[in-house]
């Protein structure tokens, strides 16, 4: 059994940071997640765009992969890696600390045991802040994203689909959100959509 890993399902897959990545030494892929996702946070560092989160209600298990670290990598070392990687924060002396008391904006690490596989397994956890969840809403933030300063560094709410649907991961709303930034935008690709934003056809 593997010692330690981290449970991606979003845009970790492929960018899981440059501090992870070195450590990486097997990926599992095609592990079901053991709870829904959907698109239900906007995201600041995204600049608003949509992005998967953990859902008590809605969404779907969508597949995932378990990003297997060196044996020699602690429990604590790998929760700061994720902590850092996630929030966007560069310095390497910076700390996760689990909140005794969880807000929806606060990020929680928690723990799978023994699951596919591998002894501990992280992932993050964060709270819904879209209310109007609605495909026609995620499209108007994935598009303003992508007009924003997050569009010129691929980390818009269309790059974070894109990249979603290159890892096959599907949640109940895809399909018409997409639509809706088609519709939106008078393209017939996601990709067609950003090439048209940036060249400020939009």
């Amino acid at each position: 059994m593997c010692h330690l890993g981290i449970l991606a399902y979003g845009s970790l897959i492929e960018e899981p940071g440059k501090e992870i990545k070195p450590i990486i030494r097997e990926r599992i892929s095609g592990v079901e997640t053991p709870f829904c996702i959907e698109f239900a946070r906007s995201s600041a560092k995204r600049d608003g765009a949509p992005t998967v989160i953990p859902t008590e209600s809605g969404g779907a298990r969508v597949q995932a992969t378990i990003l297997v670290l060196e044996e020699n990598i602690s429990v604590e070392r790998a929760q700061d890696l994720l902590w850092r990687r996630e929030t966007g924060t560069e310095s390497p002396d910076t700390h996760y600390k689990k909140p005794a008391n969880p807000t929806p904006n606060r990020m929680v690490i928690e723990e799978l045991a023994h699951f596919s596989g591998v002894e501990t397994v992280l992932y993050t956890k964060l709270g819904s802040n879209i209310t109007d969840l609605t495909p026609e809403n995620l499209a108007e933030l994935a598009i303003k994203s992508a007009q924003g300063n997050a569009g010129s560094k691929n980390e818009d709410g269309i790059s974070y689909l894109i990249s979603l649907k290159r890892q096959r991961i599907v949640t109940p709303l895809m399909p018409a959100y997409e639509e809706a930034i088609l519709k939106k935008t008078n393209t017939r690709t996601l990709e067609d959509a950003l090439a048209k934003i940036r060249n400020h056809n939009l």
